[in-house]
């Protein structure tokens, strides 16, 4: 009994922080309809970052994404500016293989800069743990968890308490009635990409704590926060952290009672279950076949 609730607080852990990597992905999708698979590349770019300075400064790098977090912001508005802007209206194919583009862009200058080889940031808790009764609870994933729910509120707070929040839900689910209240469509996607960019910045930092990275590993985060989104419905938050959860409950049981080679593989089972059941995810929404334009 304790070595399962053990397992499930370390799921519980895990999922904190991927839900907060899949945010800002699920974010760009519901407002831009674009699938940013150049996310996972800018986590690893952060990673690389934090890294960087962590070994130059000894900061801590988790508390790095104070500044790492404003930066990626930055980033991802001059990213839309000068980029996403020009496909605005495109087809969704153009949007992808852009975002594919800058993904690999990324990917190349790492691997000049930087070199294509493992790195990871271990601060001084690194090895250590708390210790409630008979359960070890891991410093690096407590404060990653932490930062990550810290950032997640943040984000559910100008979301639903802000006008700018509004403004951006109002976009995402009727875009044209949003226009004739006088929002913008147009500032409005630039500012929901910069967000989406900005978790990368938080979720970068934890990452080169939690694992070990490498330019080419953009691969497996972006494979692993697509499956989060689609399981709980493309454009969802709520289904986002829903599916972080389930990949951290499934990586951390398997790899408990199993083998965590095989924890991947049974996340993705869970999602080809679901997908079965409910083609548009936990809480996606099914579109009206009577609206299909043949």
């Amino acid at each position: 009994m304790i070595q399962l609730l053990q397992t499930i607080i370390l799921g519980l852990l895990i999922g904190g922080v991927y839900a907060l990597m899949a945010s800002g992905l699920t974010l760009v999708f519901g407002i831009m309809g674009i699938v940013n698979v150049a996310q996972g590349a800018l986590l690893v770019l952060v990673a690389m970052v934090t890294w960087k300075a962590w070994q130059l400064s000894g900061f801590d790098p988790i508390l790095l994404s104070v500044a790492t977090t404003p930066a990626m912001f930055g980033l991802g508005w001059l990213l839309y500016k000068l980029v996403i802007v020009r496909v605005r209206g495109a087809s969704p194919a153009m949007s992808l293989l852009l975002m594919f583009g800058v993904a690999l862009t990324v990917e190349g200058l790492l691997n000049i800069t930087a070199g294509n080889y493992f790195r990871s940031a271990t601060p001084v808790y690194f090895n250590q743990s708390f210790h409630i009764g008979p359960l070890v609870l891991p410093k690096a994933q407590v404060y990653g968890c932490l930062a990550a729910v810290l950032v997640l509120g943040l984000l559910y707070l100008v979301l639903n308490q802000t006008w700018t929040g509004r403004a951006i839900r109002a976009c995402a689910q009727n875009p044209s009635g949003a226009a004739l209240v006088g929002i913008g469509s147009g500032s409005v996607a630039a500012l929901s990409f910069a967000i989406g960019t900005a978790t990368a910045g938080t979720g970068g930092s934890i990452l080169s704590v939690l694992y070990p990275f490498f330019p080419a590993s953009h691969y497996e985060w972006i494979a692993r926060l697509l499956g989060i989104i689609v399981l709980g419905g493309m454009g969802s938050l709520r289904g986002a952290a829903v599916g972080a959860v389930v990949l951290g409950l499934a990586e951390t049981i398997t790899a408990t009672y199993g083998s965590l080679r095989w924890s991947t593989l049974v996340f993705y089972a869970v999602i080809l279950l679901v997908l079965l059941v409910r083609p548009h995810g936990l809480f996606g929404t099914k579109l009206r076949e009577d609206a299909v334009v043949t």
